[in-house]
């Protein structure tokens, strides 16, 4: 829960000030109230850039051959691409909204457990997945935000997916940052190469991410995509780099609208849960439980019209009140 400090708050509990959400992590233990730093990280603070940052962490694991030999069998992300991605935001952003012990945290997590049961994945590969959502978002708001993250948000982001892959059943997650950063990096130095399967993923995703813009933009969009792709994955994808000086343009882009974004005000309501670029359920989380996500799901047309009233306990977690 949020803790209550009348000099920073501003009207409903809002902090005062830019860095008024920074002030209000710092009076937070990073290992004890990791969830709750790392919902205002990622729904207040950062929202768009865990989700584009997330984006390129689970384009990154497909250049891992056991992963996107698995992908490719089960052909989602050959016939439904935009569903497989909506899929995983969602319940990711269920997680950090609500909590991986809240009631749609539960469900969401029972909805993930549930897919990846019908099929047999090595351990390593699990936890190599689960560094990629700590250590990308890190590296992306490092370069690109609008302020560096904090050790108190380095360090809950860690304890946060550490409780939850011990949820998944992924075994052996190292027990420090720095233990699970070099099991990251050397991981990818053994397993990243070439295949046509990583070729076959990356491109039905980077067609994907096309699929977001204009027909007359998607070429210059296969362009910025690879321009933001480090040698390894290029080469593991088997994709053309971008001229030098568009990699240059693409990352002056994003800093620059880092530096925009530091001249706004602090968001006041959580947008962890929230992805405008879902395009399976529409107006999710309303009228949405959960349970009805997933690759195995294809009834939530079914379940809106059922449900189309904000569930009550997500509502209660939309704006943080005062005292909270």
């Amino acid at each position: 829960m949020l803790m209550k400090n009348d000099e920073a708050d501003g009207p409903r509990g809002t902090p005062r000030g830019r860095n008024g959400w920074v002030r209000r992590i710092e009076q937070l233990d990073p290992v004890r109230d990791h969830q709750e730093i790392h919902r205002i990280t990622a729904g207040f603070e950062f929202p768009w850039d865990y989700q584009r940052s997330l984006e390129f962490a689970l384009f990154r694991t497909y250049c891992v051959p056991t992963i996107s030999e698995l992908l490719q069998r089960t052909g989602e992300f050959e016939k439904r691409p935009q569903k497989r991605y909506d899929d995983t935001a969602l319940l990711m952003g269920e997680l950090v909204e609500h909590g991986y012990d809240s009631e749609r945290g539960i469900e969401s997590l029972r909805v993930v457990n549930r897919m990846h049961g019908k099929y047999h994945i090595d351990n390593d590969d699990m936890l190599y997945v689960l560094t990629t959502f700590i250590y990308e978002p890190i590296d992306w708001i490092d370069r690109f935000g609008w302020r560096r993250l904090t050790p108190h948000e380095r360090l809950a982001c860690f304890h946060f997916y550490r409780e939850v892959g011990i949820r998944m059943g992924i075994k052996h997650i190292p027990t420090s940052f720095e233990d699970f950063y070099r099991f990251k990096a050397d991981y990818e130095r053994k397993h990243f190469r070439y295949t046509e399967d990583n070729h076959r993923v990356g491109t039905y995703t980077r067609d994907l991410f096309c699929s977001w813009f204009p027909r007359s933009l998607r070429p210059f969009v296969v362009q910025g995509v690879n321009a933001l792709l480090d040698p390894m994955m290029l080469a593991a994808f088997g994709f053309d780099a971008a001229p030098g000086w568009l990699r240059s343009a693409a990352r002056r882009v994003l800093v620059l609208r880092g530096k925009f974004v530091r001249l706004l005000p602090p968001r006041t309501q959580s947008k962890a849960a929230r992805d405008p670029r879902n395009r399976t359920y529409p107006g999710y989380p309303v009228g949405y439980r959960p349970r009805d996500l997933g690759a195995d799901n294809d009834h939530h047309r079914e379940a809106r019209a059922l449900r189309r009233s904000v569930p009550e306990e997500y509502g209660h977690h939309q704006r943080v009140e005062p005292g909270a």
